[in-house]
């Protein structure tokens, strides 16, 4: 009897030891877990700043929340785009796909209908909220306010101008190369304005437009043409070098997008807005972590730190920009300055009081949603792509090309 207990003691503490060594820790459960990875589609390379402005952002969001990221670059706004997201997927085994571009998103609504269980976000976008598909999704941000920031700073180099003798103040003109006539590059170069006119009231502005995102010999010679025309000071909604270039050339202030070009234009470059994607980017790698739904429509804020201003370039800013930046940004904040505020422009000569915006995506381009309420326009509310698309008084096109 005891050789029989004896036996069975040694092949249940056989059996524990089996057990044991079979079991894996937690790290290598965790290792053998399908690792989370995301695939992100760029309209160009690093070369446009818009795009490495997503570049960067995707490298720290990834890296900060510890998954593998795949890009592809130079994916244009075509059928490229559903090829690009199908290899993403079936090569690289992406649980996520992010296209950066406008024209991108109709081939990434594809490519979402074919994979129901890989999330697609988009940038910039306007059918999310309309489309249906439950795995694809809008982002964007009220970059608005970033941008009417920075046209505070350009007002006060207006003044400093003004206050040296050097203009006076009907000569106060600035300069804008834009790319498309859209909504989102008119809410941005409106709200810029908006921002110089709120601490120099005499400015006017005139808008070139290149129909092009990115290129760099057109964008030059749209800064150039517009300095030619009397613009003592120029901004930007393109995405190359081309205008800041020209504007250093010229020896003329600039207010960048998208980056600090400091490096290479120090005499002329004052600031620059941009949207920071790491927010949006963490917190898409977070819900599918998680199991948890992404946004449909989502749009940051200066909030959620999506909304943000370079350093100011001391050297060329007049002085006192960056006080006067944060005094007004608090005002943002707690909402006692809106951008958008009807009393503070006039469409050919009228304060509006009412106007329907194109905010849900159709064939026909109707105006269909109210978006002005206590006498602002409230753009990012009903969608976080821009839809303010009215030419109000003081600012000049001096073309309408689409490209």
């Amino acid at each position: 009897m005891k050789k029989l207990l004896a036996l069975l003691l040694v092949v249940a503490m056989l059996f524990t030891f089996a057990a044991c060594g079979s079991a894996k820790t937690g790290s290598d459960a965790d290792t053998d877990a399908k690792e989370l990875t995301v695939g992100f589609i760029f309209l160009h390379d690093e070369q446009s700043t818009y795009d490495k402005n997503f570049m960067d952002a995707a490298k720290a969001a990834c890296e900060a929340m510890n998954v593998k990221y795949v890009q592809k670059t130079q994916i244009p706004e075509s059928k490229d785009c559903y090829d690009a997201a199908v290899e993403l997927i079936e090569v690289n085994g992406c649980d996520i796909i992010f296209a950066d571009s406008f024209g991108h998103e109709s081939f990434l609504i594809d490519a979402a209908k074919k994979y129901p269980d890989v999330q697609f976000c988009h940038a910039t976008g306007t059918q999310a909220h309309t489309a249906g598909v439950k795995n694809f999704h809008n982002a964007f941000a009220s970059i608005y306010e970033g941008r009417y920031l920075a046209g505070v700073a350009a007002g006060m180099k207006l003044n400093e101008m003004i206050e040296a003798g050097k203009i006076t103040a009907d000569k106060a003109k600035m300069g804008y190369v834009g790319a498309f006539t859209f909504a989102e590059v008119i809410s941005g170069y409106t709200s810029f304005y908006l921002g110089a006119k709120s601490v120099c009231p005499s400015v006017k502005m005139d808008v070139k437009f290149t129909g092009s995102w990115y290129d760099e010999q057109k964008e030059k010679e749209a800064a150039q043409a517009l300095i030619s025309g009397g613009c003592v000071l120029i901004s930007q909604h393109a995405d190359s070098m081309g205008a800041p270039t020209a504007c250093e050339t010229a020896g003329v202030p600039n207010v960048s997008y998208n980056g600090s070009t400091v490096a290479a234009c120090p005499n002329t470059f004052i600031v620059s807005s941009r949207i920071d994607w790491t927010p949006y980017f963490k917190y898409m790698i977070e819900c599918v972590e998680k199991g948890e739904a992404i946004a449909t429509d989502w749009t940051g804020t200066i909030e959620t730190g999506s909304v943000v201003l370079t350093d100011i370039n001391t050297k060329a800013a007049a002085a006192g920009t960056a006080e006067k930046i944060a005094e007004v940004k608090a005002k943002l904040l707690d909402g006692s300055i809106k951008v958008f505020d009807t009393a503070n422009w006039t469409e050919k000569g009228v304060k509006l009081t009412s106007y329907k915006a194109d905010v849900d995506t159709d064939a026909n381009f109707e105006k269909d949603t109210e978006v002005i309420e206590d006498g602002v326009f409230y753009e990012s509310k009903h969608r976080s792509a821009p839809y303010f698309d009215i030419q109000i008084d003081g600012i000049t096109l001096l073309d309408t090309n689409f490209g």
